[in-house]
């Protein structure tokens, strides 16, 4: 019996061991924003280590998309938690948000002492190529699961979805949308026996997604700053954010004027883009742009306020959401709005990968990175790390040569 134990006590130190080493080192090579996340999380642990399976993955996926806060996160955070119980939960969001902490606080020092950024343009001109074959990689591997395998409704409900995302219409209504829509599909499919149905699309309310990207040369002077700032209030500003904000990293920009640049008077527009720029093209979640605002505004205290306080809701939410996921596929209504919902997100992922594609391949040589990048992917099972060191390497010759 004692034997038992020790073997068992081993067991879930070396899947503790497992989580904190995967996520650690993603958090330092997991660049392009959540979907690269995503995809990258999906190459380590459904292809590679083969933890879960495509299936499972996409429920995670789908679940994590229903919960406000930063879903690579929050994947990350639930994939630690299937692999390794309460303590993978904290070890892999820690191990993941971490590295883009200190890297986003280095910048964040840099620019209050120097005024300005080191570039990164070379490096990213080859790593943005590399990043879209993950993101089309990882796209294809969830469509053959999620869609293709299902008929011909998942087809229609994924090309009625991508369109509408596309045209602007908020990815929250299309999840909630494309997953009840499906439901009713397929409850009225099994009423009627297997007879044909159309499928029409409910009036949606248009709601135009903010997108950003970086809007403003890494070079700025720093203006001082004239409100006082309070700790507790930056504290709990960036906990409501996280706590309320739906849909992709890149639309934080839009939660954060109102209160950092309008309400409170702590940032310039121009400072707030600069912080939101840190965040996209650094590695890991694009959510560390409350470090950088923290260390603005506050120092090494703020930072660290901000960056708990965005991240916080995140833990507690799959905490939350966890003991109800099992329900939701056991319930034949229930399983047939997941399976809805699943199908939407790859159908999103989509999106995303087509709206990055027209700013990564700008010519012949990006396309090129990408499908050499793509072919190795799906070819061969290797770190993705190593083709986004490649990417900046080439990026770092194609300008130096």
């Amino acid at each position: 019996m004692i034997a038992k134990e020790v073997l068992e006590t081993e067991s879930r130190h070396n899947r503790l061991a497992e989580v904190a080493g995967l996520f650690l080192r993603l958090g330092f090579t997991a660049f392009g924003g959540p979907a690269a996340h995503i995809a990258m999380m999906r190459r380590e642990i459904v292809e590679r280590r083969k933890w879960i399976d495509d299936e499972r993955f996409v429920d995670l996926l789908s679940v994590i998309n229903l919960i406000p806060g930063p879903n690579s996160t929050q994947l990350a955070i639930y994939l630690g938690y299937l692999r390794a119980g309460w303590p993978g939960l904290i070890v892999a969001g820690i191990c993941f948000i971490g590295p883009a902490m200190l890297i986003v606080l280095t910048l964040a020092w840099l620019y209050v002492r120097y005024g300005s950024l080191p570039q990164a343009g070379w490096l990213f001109y080859g790593i943005k190529a590399v990043v879209i074959a993950i993101i089309a990689q990882a796209v294809w591997g969830l469509c053959r699961t999620a869609i293709l395998k299902k008929g011909a409704s998942p087809i229609i409900l994924a090309l009625l979805v991508l369109a509408l995302y596309l045209l602007g219409i908020n990815t929250l209504i299309l999840l909630f949308g494309g997953g009840l829509l499906y439901g009713l599909v397929r409850w009225l499919e099994r009423r009627r026996k297997g007879e044909a149905l159309s499928i029409v699309l409910p009036l949606f309310l248009s709601n135009q997604t903010w997108q950003f990207r970086s809007a403003s040369p890494l070079v700025t002077l720093l203006a001082p700053a004239v409100v006082p700032v309070s700790l507790l209030t930056l504290f709990l500003t960036f906990l409501k954010i996280g706590a309320t904000l739906y849909g992709s990293g890149y639309v934080i920009l839009a939660f954060l004027r109102p209160d950092f640049v309008q309400g409170l008077g702590w940032l310039t527009d121009r400072q707030l883009l600069d912080a939101v720029s840190i965040g996209q093209f650094t590695p890991g979640p694009v959510f560390t742009t409350a470090t950088f605002i923290g260390y603005l505004v506050a120092g090494f205290p703020g930072a660290l306020l901000g960056t708990v306080g965005i991240f916080l809701p995140s833990f507690i939410l799959v905490a939350i959401v966890h003991p109800l996921a099992p329900t939701l596929r056991r319930t034949p209504w229930t399983a047939a709005i997941l399976d809805g919902v699943n199908v939407a997100a790859v159908a999103l992922m989509g999106g995303v990968l087509f709206q990055l594609g027209q700013s990564a391949l700008i010519d012949l040589l990006t396309w090129a990175i990408a499908l050499i990048a793509l072919i190795i992917l799906l070819r061969f099972k290797i770190n993705s790390a190593w083709l986004i060191l490649a990417g900046a390497i080439i990026g770092m010759l194609r300008f130096l040569l």
